[in-house]
């Protein structure tokens, strides 16, 4: 088997992946794409075992806590989103700007202009 093919699969799985992270707004899009780069790694590491032969087999050991590790960020990145979207009503990334209370979120945005307020009545 040619190291290519597995290597250029992988190449544009990464592609379609960083494509869906910085195109896509909704978090759980976001969410599938980084776990299609991951798939990407993943794929490049046991291709790259088999080429070279490793007798110790360093490659699949690494794609097996690789997947550990990317079902433990499934979870804590739906239970993320599930509490976002709870909260906001939306799983829209770009309006998630404030992950706190919504109250403080709004008492953030006035402080400025009530700062402003202050700085004009300081100079009268």
């Amino acid at each position: 088997m040619h190291l290519a093919y597995p290597a250029v699969l992988a190449a544009l799985l990464f592609s379609v992946g960083v494509y869906g992270v910085l195109a896509r707004r909704n978090a759980v899009l976001v969410l599938m794409s980084v776990e299609l780069m991951l798939n990407a790694v993943n794929l490049n590491l046991v291709a790259f075992d088999v080429w070279l032969r490793d007798s110790l087999h360093a490659g699949q050991a690494l794609t097996l806590f690789t997947i550990t590790v990317a079902a433990a960020e499934i979870g804590l990145g739906l239970a993320i989103v599930l509490l976002l979207f709870r909260a906001r009503g939306t799983a829209d990334i770009d309006r998630a700007t404030a992950l706190g209370d919504p109250a403080e979120a709004l008492a953030i945005e006035e402080a400025p202009a009530g700062a402003e307020a202050l700085k004009g009545q300081a100079a009268a």
